[in-house]
């Protein structure tokens, strides 16, 4: 066994070396045919890689966090477009490289059904980038040339690129501008998809970009292959800010 670990560990084979001795007995105990042991090892190392792979994309992909559809409650808000989200969970408007704007109220969960789809898209082996818009943006403004032309080929290059809460702060600097017009021109190129959620109807954006050409020019590309998601309701952020105040205002009527 110590000379197996020491080989194992050689050529890298760590999913063989963590279940090995388990199989072992498992083997001893039941008796199995050895390739019926062998296949269940060589099965426990592409499991350990295929895992270590989908956390890699994940934390290489930006998401703060891991959220699914069947996480969402969708009794809330009853009108939401239920049917379109399933559908971009599908990942199929990836492969037809199609986009996604997500548009409606704050707190009716638009951000919640983009990481969603970003998540899924991880781990259907999709390269993800996530960005919260505004602050991405005026982050990369302040970044030299170099660090400007590095972050662009990152965000053309990737499969699926999501622009969170883009004018969430109304207005972006003129940088901002000239990003999300070159992004969204490039990936119109390559047919790469884009999913954008916010809070502004698309009518205002020339006054939030503070150039209604170039806005038009970004509605253009962006809204040629796309799904339109409308989302309208009340805000669930609210009714958890709610709740919570119930709950403290009735341990404050009853204290222990």
């Amino acid at each position: 066994m110590n000379e197996i670990e020491r080989a194992l560990r050689e050529l890298r084979l760590s999913g063989i070396r963590a279940t090995l001795e388990t199989r072992v007995l498992q083997a001893q105990t039941s008796q199995e045919p050895f390739l019926d042991t062998f296949a269940l090892i060589l099965q426990d190392e592409l499991d350990r890689r295929r895992s270590r792979l989908m956390e890699r994309r994940y934390k290489q992909s930006g998401l703060d966090e891991r959220v699914s559809l069947a996480d969402f409650d969708w009794r809330f808000n009853p009108k939401l477009p239920r049917a379109a989200c399933f559908e971009l969970h599908t990942l199929k408007f990836i492969a037809e490289g199609q986009n996604a704007l997500i548009i409606g109220k704050p707190g009716t969960g638009k951000s919640h059904i983009a990481k969603a789809v970003a998540y899924q898209a991880t781990l259907q082996g999709h390269h993800v980038c996530y960005l919260e818009a505004d602050s991405a943006f005026a982050q990369y403004a302040l970044g030299t040339e170099a660090e400007q032309r590095q972050q662009l080929r990152i965000l053309q290059d990737a499969d699926l690129l999501v622009l969170d809460d883009l004018f969430l702060a109304r207005r972006i600097g003129d940088k901002a501008g000239e990003l999300l017009q070159a992004l969204v021109h490039q990936r119109y190129k390559q047919r790469r998809s884009i999913v954008v959620t916010s809070n502004r109807v698309v009518q205002d954006w020339g006054k939030y970009l503070g150039d209604n050409t170039m806005a038009t020019t970004i509605l253009d590309r962006l809204m040629h292959r796309a799904h339109i998601l409308e989302f309208e309701g009340k805000s669930y952020r609210l009714k958890e800010a709610g709740a919570r105040l119930t709950r403290l205002a009735t341990a404050d009527q009853n204290p222990a």
